[in-house]
């Protein structure tokens, strides 16, 4: 199990609760690679009985089939309405907001009000940027980047409030804690780069394992994921004095391939993978 919970993220979730009365409709950001695993177990007790919007934010990163399990799954919840999204999509922008404001019923003298929450470095601030058409919510690749919440007015009749990322203070079952990792939504200070590459280097030969050799020009399966790490290092001449391979350097390559896509779409997840747990 995984405890990392810093001050700013108790702080984050007291804000928010306090704000929540306020509050019409909530719209949670999930990684569209991990959408069990970004999904913030604190943020239904917090929002209550009002209606949430999921999204499944960075979709151009995953696997097509594996996100249309995922949307099927979570459009069988109550009070959810899932959708996807990615950058540079003016459409889907409109769809979201169009989606906002029919499920929430017209308050005359009032915007409606919809907050933004999900997990660090999910894309909230970026999304915000979308919807507003304008960079309004300073952005990042890495976690905590907002620390304050900020209102921005969308038109006349939406105010849209963005938070900052947080997490609940027991990352478990374990494996969550891991894909998080993977995904960049925990500082790489909590967990070795080694660690997580192993994880994602054992993922990684199981389901998409022709990707990896292709990548990296690999000629053989490796045999489990620290032998993965040692033939990608040797392969890319991440040697140490005394020709050892510097598995570190080979674990950041790895987990940089993987964040940036260049692996290809891939998911950590499934439906099924998760409800197994």
């Amino acid at each position: 199990m995984l405890n990392w919970f810093p001050g700013h993220m108790n702080a984050a979730r007291r804000k928010i609760r306090e704000a929540m009365p306020k509050v019409d409709l909530v719209i949670e950001v999930l990684d569209a690679r991990i959408p069990f695993s970004s999904e913030n177990p604190l943020v239904a007790e917090l929002r209550g009985d009002r209606r949430c919007i999921q999204i499944l934010n960075k979709e151009d990163l995953a696997d097509p089939a594996v996100t249309a399990e995922w949307l099927a799954h979570l459009q069988t919840r109550d009070g959810l309405v899932a959708m996807t999204h990615q950058q540079h999509q003016p459409k889907l922008n409109q769809r979201l907001l169009r989606q906002v404001r029919t499920l929430v019923p017209p308050k005359s003298g009032r915007p409606i009000a919809a907050m933004i929450i999900g997990i660090p470095n999910v894309g909230k601030s970026t999304l915000i940027n979308a919807l507003s058409g304008r960079s309004i919510a300073k952005t990042g690749n890495k976690p905590a980047v907002t620390r304050q919440q900020q209102r921005v007015a969308i038109g006349t009749d939406l105010v849209l409030w963005d938070t900052p990322g947080f997490l609940w203070p027991r990352l478990e079952p374990r494996v969550c804690g891991y894909r998080l990792a993977a995904t960049g939504a925990i500082s790489d200070r909590v967990v070795e780069a080694v660690d997580i590459a192993e994880f994602a280097g054992g993922f990684l030969l199981k389901r998409y394992a022709e990707r990896v050799l292709t990548h990296y020009g690999l000629t053989e399966t490796p045999d489990g994921p620290a032998a993965a790490l040692e033939a990608i290092g040797l392969r890319r001449g991440y040697l140490r004095k005394g020709g050892v391979v510097d598995l570190e350097r080979a674990a950041n390559a790895l987990l940089k391939d993987l964040g940036a896509g260049t692996l290809g779409r891939i998911s950590l997840e499934t439906p099924a993978d998760c409800l197994r747990k």
